[in-house]
């Protein structure tokens, strides 16, 4: 797998041997997440503001990053259906294939799944406070640990980056815990910082931009480019509350 790149200068000299940008993308809003309970793996669809989210994010995302003259984009998404929902309003108008991936799927939270914080946080006081705080109380109750989905996501990246050339774009349809720990992993972040979260929570049918760097040495770094973007709808109106 790629090293973690710290403060370079990319080059956009030469064809390297795998996608120079990949774009990971949190899949829009569920019920679930309106009601703030812990989604984990349990398959639940987008409901009316999270398709209506997915639409604006997948014109955004063509709009910006998908030019006629390249190749087209190598798509993947998570197993689960809110996930793979969101890559098909992206991929289908530019007639993709969306590849599924089960490395991609949503942190697994254990007997947490289903739960609404606020019932984790009366039953469990201490190891509330313990994962608000990023520590591992969830681990209590048979969640995936972070590291586990940092590596899991970081090589689901890697091999699929290493599929195509610098001139296809990789785009990767997921959930927000996946996102972070996946992108803390490729950074290198989680290796120093394991008690404390250094990206904030990505919100809704947002995204994040990395590049894939070739080094002078022969090696691989990945670089952050963009954290929790988001089409122009969502700074224009209410989000998770749209008059649709």
């Amino acid at each position: 797998m790629a090293q973690p790149l710290n403060d370079i200068t990319a080059s956009t000299q030469g064809e390297a041997n795998h996608a120079r940008y990949i774009t990971l993308v949190r899949h829009g809003r569920t019920q679930y997440n309106a009601q703030h309970r812990l989604q984990g793996q349990i398959d639940i669809p987008l409901d009316e503001v999270g398709r209506w989210q997915i639409r604006q994010t997948a014109e955004e995302l063509r709009r910006l990053y998908v030019r006629e003259s390249d190749e087209k984009p190598l798509v993947v998404a998570s197993t689960l259906g809110r996930a793979q929902e969101t890559a098909h309003a992206f991929a289908d108008e530019l007639g993709l294939t969306v590849h599924v991936d089960e490395r991609v799927q949503e942190r697994n939270f254990g007997e947490l799944e289903g739960m609404p914080v606020t019932e984790m946080q009366q039953r469990w006081p201490e190891d509330f406070e313990s994962w608000r705080n990023f520590g591992d109380g969830e681990l209590s109750h048979g969640a995936e640990p972070k590291a586990d989905v940092g590596l899991r996501g970081a090589q689901a990246v890697d091999d699929w980056a290493h599929t195509v050339n610098s001139d296809t774009e990789l785009f990767v349809f997921s959930h927000g815990a996946w996102i972070n720990q996946t992108v803390q992993t490729l950074m290198g972040w989680s290796e120093f910082h394991n008690d404390f979260a250094d990206l904030v929570s990505m919100r809704n049918a947002f995204w994040t931009r990395l590049m894939l760097f070739d080094m002078p040495d022969g090696t691989e770094r990945y670089r952050l480019i963009d954290y929790a973007h988001g089409p122009t709808a969502a700074y224009t109106q209410d989000w998770d509350n749209p008059q649709l």
